[in-house]
């Protein structure tokens, strides 16, 4: 059975929750939830979608192209596509955002994969997704909207996209793909 991402996932590393709320071809939008110093784990960019921040409870921090931007409740922080950034809970109190991906794109799919991983376990120390298998899944899915994290040159995560389809088809990772994506 596919994993639902519109049932709450917790990051048990990072104090993140993920729960999908709505879906349409224009947007797909989330709920996010950091607790105290809870945070995005890894630098990354949207190939194809911009990402805005609405932010519903406390404070948002986003470091865009390493410049700080800071918004309270009522207020939202645009990240266009194509430009890296990281996320964190900036106050002492939970933070509750709802993130919009526009346009949608196949944006649920990756959901399933990424929401999959984490709570099967499949995270490394900092509870980021293991690369390998989520580049395994990305591929797999030819997805349309790709992330990248921005410690990777764009030309060598194309390449690590195709040899993470042959070393997880050699794994068996198609079994995961299957379980979180039907």
């Amino acid at each position: 059975m596919a994993i639902d991402v519109y049932k709450e996932c917790i990051n048990p590393i990072t104090g993140e929750t993920f729960k999908g709320l709505t879906l349409t071809p224009y947007a797909y939008t989330m709920q996010w939830t950091a607790q105290p110093g809870g945070y995005l784990p890894i630098e990354h960019l949207h190939c194809n979608q911009d990402q805005i921040f609405y932010v519903k409870k406390g404070q948002l921090k986003v470091l865009i192209e390493g410049k700080e931007h800071i918004a309270g409740p009522g207020e939202k922080i645009v990240v266009t596509k194509g430009k890296r950034h990281l996320a964190f809970n900036n106050q002492d109190t939970v933070l509750e955002t709802h993130i919009e991906l526009r346009p949608a794109l196949d944006q649920e799919k990756l959901m399933q994969c990424f929401t999959g991983l984490i709570k099967d376990g499949h995270i490394d120390e900092n509870g980021a997704p293991r690369m390998s298998m989520l580049s395994y899944m990305l591929r797999k899915m030819k997805c349309k909207a790709m992330i990248r994290p921005t410690n990777v040159p764009a030309s060598m995560f194309k390449l690590s996209l195709n040899i993470s389809l042959v070393i997880g088809g050699m794994k068996g990772w198609d079994k995961l793909y299957q379980k979180y994506t039907r």
